[in-house]
C-alpha cells in the first residue's frame, strides 16, 4: 500500500494545499505558458499537464487508507473551483475524474483493485472517466445496447460509447453495460465495470475523434468496446445498478457548483475590473445604471453558486445514498450551468469587441460553458423532471396550490415565503412539457435560494444575499408570466409555403 508520507503535499493542511495549488496554477497559466495560445489547440501539452498533476489535485478524491486526502467534498469542490478560475476545461477534467470515476470507484469498487488503481493515480498521474452515452440513445441510458456475458472468471463486454470526456486519454474507465441473458435479450438493470487501457484485453479502441466546438483541452469521440475483464472489476451496487447510476449522477450534478464557482468568480472579476477601468464619455462603465444591473446579475450568480457549494458539502459525501435526490441534484446542475453561461454572456457584452475573441477569457468562457447546459442531462430535461417530481408529491398530498406546497416542502419551506405573491397559483393538472420546463425553472430557483438563506444564516454577506433575492424574484416573475401566457405555438413542417418575402414586395 502507498504510504502517505511519500507525498508531502497530501499531508498539508488543506488551506495551505489549496493556496499552493492556486499559486502554481496562476504561474503556469499566466507566466510559464502562453495559455491564450494553448486554449486554441486541441488537448493540453503533456509537460503543462504534468506540472499541474505534480500538485496531486486528484488526491482529494482518494481515501486516506490508500494515500489520498480522504474524499472530503469541501476539498474536492475547492480543487474544482481553483481550476475553473483559470480554465473551465481543466476543471472539467478534474470533475470527470473525481465525480465520475474516483468517487463511485471508492464507494463501490473491489478493495484489492482499489489499491492498485489509486496507486496509479497518485504515483503515475493516471486519469479515469465514465462511459454511459451511446449514439442511438443519448440520455436514454436504460436502453443502452452495450452488453456483457460472464464466462468462467471473466466478463466479456461489447458495445459502443460516444461523447465521453477524456476519450483516448483516460487510463481507467467505468463502463456501463446490460447483462445478456440465455435468450440473448438484455436485462433491464445496468452494471459498471472497471477497465484498464494498459491491459490488452481491456483496451478500448477510439474509432473517431470529434471536432468539438469548445473545451479544446478535452478529447471526445467514439469508442469501440470489445473487451474482457476479471470478475473483481465489476462494481458492487448496494441494491441495483440503476440505483448505483442514479447515486453517481446525482452526486456529480450536486458537485457541478465546484466547477461553476471559480468560473463565475473569474467572469465577475474580469467584468468588474474592466468596467472600473473603462471610461466612456468621461465616466467609468460601472457608473452606468444598465452596467450596474449586469454586474449585480453576476454577483447574484456568484452568491447562488457559493450557496450550492455549501449545500453540496453537507449532502454529497459518498457515505450518503443520493439515488433519491433527483429534485435537488437536477435543480442544482441545471440552474448553476444556466448561471455559468449567463455570467459569460454578460462578461462578453461588457468587454465590448475584446470579448468577442476566442482567446479572451470571456469569449473562451462563453463557448466552453455552453455544453455544461447539455451534458449529464440537458437542462430542459432536468427542469422537467424537477417539476414532474414536485407535481407527483403535490398530488400525493392532495395540494394544488404551489405556494402552499412549497411552504411545507423541506427543500423550500424557508425560501417560499419570500416569493409568496408570485408563487400563489395552482399547479397545472396536466401540464405540457414546455410548461414543465418553466415550472422546473421556477422551483429550482426557490430551492437554490433556500441554500442562499442557509449560508446567509452562517454569516455570508447580507448585501449579496439581498442582491440575489431581487434577481431571483425578478426571474420568477418573468417565468410565471411566461407560464400564464399560454403559448401553444407549434412549428409548421411545411413552412416554405407562402413564406418567401420577395414575393410580397413590389
Amino acid at each position: 500500500m502507498l504510504k502517505v508520507s511519500e507525498h508531502n503535499n497530501i499531508t498539508q493542511d488543506f488551506d495551505l494545499f489549496i493556496a499552493d495549488f492556486k499559486t502554481k496554477l496562476s504561474s503556469l497559466f499566466h507566466k510559464e505558458y502562453d495559455y491564450n495560445s494553448l486554449s486554441l489547440t486541441r488537448g493540453l501539452p503533456p509537460d503543462f499537464l504534468a506540472e499541474i498533476m505534480k500538485m496531486q489535485p486528484l488526491s482529494v478524491a482518494i481515501p486516506e487508507n490508500h494515500g489520498g486526502r480522504g474524499l472530503h467534498v469541501k476539498e474536492c469542490l475547492g480543487v474544482l473551483a481553483a481550476a475553473s478560475y483559470e480554465s473551465l476545461s481543466l476543471s472539467l477534467i478534474f470533475g470527470i475524474n473525481i465525480a465520475l470515476f474516483l468517487e463511485p470507484f471508492s464507494k463501490y469498487g473491489n478493495t484489492l483493485l482499489q489499491e492498485k488503481v489509486f496507486q496509479q493515480f497518485l504515483e503515475n498521474q493516471a486519469m479515469g472517466g465514465l462511459m454511459i452515452t451511446e449514439q442511438a440513445y443519448g440520455s436514454d441510458a436504460l436502453n443502452m445496447r452495450t452488453s456483457y456475458e460472464q464466462k468462467d472468471d471473466k466478463y466479456f463486454i461489447k458495445g459502443e460509447k460516444h461523447w465521453q470526456g477524456l476519450t483516448g486519454a483516460a487510463d481507467f474507465w467505468l463502463v456501463t453495460a446490460r447483462k445478456k441473458n440465455e435468450n440473448g435479450e438484455l436485462v433491464r438493470d445496468i452494471d459498471f465495470f472497471v477497465t484498464e487501457n494498459a491491459s490488452e484485453e481491456q483496451k478500448i479502441v477510439v474509432t473517431k475523434k470529434y471536432n468539438s466546438l469548445g473545451l479544446y483541452a478535452i478529447p471526445y469521440g467514439v469508442n469501440n468496446i470489445d473487451i474482457n475483464v476479471p470478475t473483481d472489476h465489476k462494481l458492487n451496487p448496494e441494491s441495483t445498478g440503476i440505483k448505483l447510476m442514479l447515486d453517481t449522477l446525482h452526486r456529480s450534478r450536486l458537485q457541478f457548483p465546484g466547477m461553476g464557482m471559480g468560473f463565475i468568480k473569474r467572469m465577475l472579476d474580469e467584468a468588474m475590473g474592466h468596467c472600473s477601468e473603462r471610461r466612456v464619455a468621461g465616466i467609468s462603465l460601472n457608473e452606468l445604471d444598465s452596467v450596474k444591473f449586469q454586474l449585480s446579475r453576476i454577483q447574484a450568480a456568484f452568491t447562488l453558486c457559493s450557496a450550492m457549494c455549501s449545500y453540496s458539502v453537507s449532502i454529497s459525501s459518498i457515505n450518503n445514498d443520493l439515488s433519491a435526490h433527483g429534485v435537488d441534484a437536477n435543480s442544482v446542475k441545471a440552474f448553476v450551468t444556466d448561471l455559468m453561461h449567463e455570467a459569460a454572456q454578460i462578461c462578453v457584452q461588457l468587454s465590448g469587441a475584446n470579448g468577442y475573441r476566442l482567446d479572451h477569457v470571456a469569449g473562451r468562457g462563453l463557448v466552453d460553458s455552453r455544453p455544461f447546459q447539455i451534458f449529464e442531462g440537458s437542462n430542459e430535461m432536468l427542469y422537467s423532471q424537477v417539476a414532474e417530481a414536485i407535481g407527483k408529491l403535490m398530488r400525493k398530498t392532495k395540494e394544488s396550490n404551489l405556494l402552499s406546497f412549497l411552504k411545507k416542502y423541506s427543500g423550500t419551506e424557508f425560501a417560499a415565503p419570500f416569493f409568496s405573491s408570485i408563487l400563489n397559483f395552482d399547479f397545472p393538472l396536466q401540464p405540457k412539457q414546455r410548461e414543465l420546463v418553466t415550472l422546473g425553472k421556477i422551483i429550482a430557483r426557490v430551492i437554490c435560494f433556500q441554500y442562499v438563506l442557509q449560508i446567509n444564516n452562517a454569516g455570508f454577506n447580507d448585501k449579496m444575499t439581498e442582491i440575489t433575492r431581487q434577481h431571483v424574484s425578478m426571474d420568477i416573475y418573468m417565468l410565471v408570466g411566461q407560464l400564464s401566457n399560454n403559448n401553444n405555438a407549434e412549428p409548421l413542417m411545411n413552412y416554405d409555403e407562402n413564406t418567401d418575402w420577395m414575393k410580397f414586395t413590389s
